[in-house]
C-alpha cells in the first residue's frame, strides 16, 4: 500500500472521529447559553476548505446537516427559549464555500435566512448576499437569480428589483418562459405600469397562444387601471363621476370598506395585480 493511500485513509478516519465527536457533542452538550454568541469548531470558511483535505464536498453535507439542526433547533424551541440564529449564515458560508455548487444551500439557506423573526432570523439582506455568491460561482443558474426576486418581492416589498430579477433570469439559458410575465405582473403591482406595460407588449407578440393570451389580459387590466385612476382624480377635484365600466365591459364596484374604486368580481379581468381572490 502506498503512501498516498495510506495519507487518504488516516485523512478519512479523522474525518469520521471529528463527525463522531461533533455529533457526541451536539447529543450530549447541554443547552447553548443564549446570552453570549453561538461557537463554530472552525469559523473561517478557507480554513475549513484547507483542513478538509480532498474531502470538501463530504464537509460541506456535514455542515449542510449541522445547518438544519441549528435553524431546526431555534425555530422548535420552547416559546420561554429566546431564538438566536447566529450560526445560521456562518454555517451557510462555510457549506457553500466548501461547496460552491451546493444548489440546495443556497436556494433554502436563502428561505431560512429571510424568515421573519421569530420563525427565523430575518435578515433578507443575508439571504441576498448567500444568493449572489452563488450567482458568483455559477452566473447563468437562472434559479438563483428567479430566488433572488422572491427575496426582494416577499421581505422588501420591492418591485423594482423583484422584477429586475425575475427579468434577468428570463434571459438566462434555460429559464422557463414565465418569468418574462412574472416580472410585467410584479412591476404593475409597484406601480411601474409603463415599465410593465412594455414588457406585455412585448409579450403580445410571442409565439406561444397562452403568453399572448396573458398578454392581451394583462394589458387589459393596465388599463382599467388608468380607467380607476381618472375616476379617482375627478372624484378628489369634487366631481360626482358615474360609475365607468372596466374594459371589459363590466361595472367598476365600490369597496365598501375603502370607498374605492375596484374591478368587480364578475369581470373577466379579476383579480388585478396585488387583489386577492377571496371568497365572499
Amino acid at each position: 500500500m502506498n503512501a498516498r493511500v495510506v495519507t487518504s485513509i488516516a485523512a478519512a478516519i479523522c474525518l469520521a472521529a471529528a463527525v463522531a465527536l461533533h455529533a457526541a457533542g451536539d447529543r450530549w452538550a447541554p443547552p447553548p447559553n443564549v446570552d453570549r454568541p453561538g461557537l463554530l469548531y472552525v469559523r473561517s470558511p478557507a480554513v475549513a476548505r484547507r483542513a478538509a483535505i480532498g474531502y470538501a464536498g463530504l464537509a460541506a453535507d456535514l455542515y449542510w446537516i449541522r445547518t438544519l439542526q441549528h435553524f431546526g433547533q431555534e425555530r422548535l424551541s420552547p416559546p420561554d427559549h429566546v431564538r438566536s440564529y447566529t450560526l445560521l449564515y456562518p454555517l451557510l458560508d462555510l457549506t457553500t464555500t466548501l461547496d460552491p455548487y451546493f444548489s440546495i444551500a443556497y436556494r433554502f439557506g436563502a428561505i431560512f435566512l429571510g424568515e421573519a423573526y421569530p420563525d427565523g432570523p430575518g435578515r433578507p439582506d443575508l439571504a441576498i448576499a448567500l444568493l449572489r455568491k452563488g450567482l458568483a460561482a455559477q452566473p447563468q443558474k437562472w434559479q438563483y437569480m428567479q430566488d433572488l426576486g422572491f427575496v426582494y418581492y416577499w421581505h422588501l416589498r420591492d418591485y423594482k428589483s423583484a422584477a429586475d430579477s425575475f427579468q434577468r433570469a428570463s434571459e438566462m439559458p434555460g429559464a422557463p418562459n414565465w418569468l418574462r410575465p412574472l416580472a410585467a405582473v410584479t412591476l404593475a403591482e409597484g406601480g411601474h405600469r409603463s415599465a410593465s406595460r412594455a414588457i406585455w407588449e412585448q409579450l403580445a407578440q410571442a409565439e406561444e397562444e397562452w403568453l399572448r393570451s396573458s398578454a392581451k389580459l394583462r394589458l387589459t387590466q393596465l388599463d382599467a387601471m388608468e380607467i380607476m385612476d381618472a375616476w379617482h382624480q375627478a372624484r378628489a377635484r369634487g366631481l360626482r363621476p358615474p360609475i365607468p365600466n372596466d374594459p371589459s365591459g363590466t361595472p367598476f364596484e365600490i369597496d365598501a370598506a375603502t370607498g374605492e374604486l375596484v374591478v368587480s368580481r364578475a369581470s373577466r379581468i379579476f383579480p388585478m395585480p396585488g387583489q386577492l381572490q377571496v371568497p365572499r
